[in-house]
């Protein structure tokens, strides 16, 4: 197996709380996908709402994906000023959440 390449998936898994209106909820993704314009290394934004047939999201409502292409480029992310604003305004509006960072890996075979 062998890394894909240099870059690194950031992944948000959260559930909004219950009060927070569609329009809110609207803000804020626009807010998020923003964030790839403001943060230079943030290279990319996707997002969207659980589909699955399995039933084994736990709660957990709305998925988002950024990439960068290194461990380094998301430790500057998170640190950077117009993350920790927008981080202060979507967290208390989420219901619970989960974070995890990887490099995608291909299996060869």
């Amino acid at each position: 197996m062998a890394e894909a390449d240099g870059r690194v998936k950031h992944i948000v898994i959260g559930k909004f709380k219950d009060d927070i209106s569609q329009e809110r909820t609207d803000e804020l993704i626009k807010g998020y996908a923003n964030l790839v314009n403001l943060i230079p290394s943030m290279k990319s934004f996707h997002w969207g709402t659980d589909v699955s047939a399995e039933n084994l999201h736990q709660g957990f409502t709305h998925v988002f994906e950024s990439s960068f292409d290194s461990v380094e480029a998301i430790a500057e992310y998170v640190a950077h000023p117009k993350h920790v604003e927008y981080a202060n305004l979507l967290l208390p509006c989420l219901d619970k959440v989960i974070i995890i960072d990887y490099k995608p890996t291909i299996v060869n075979l």
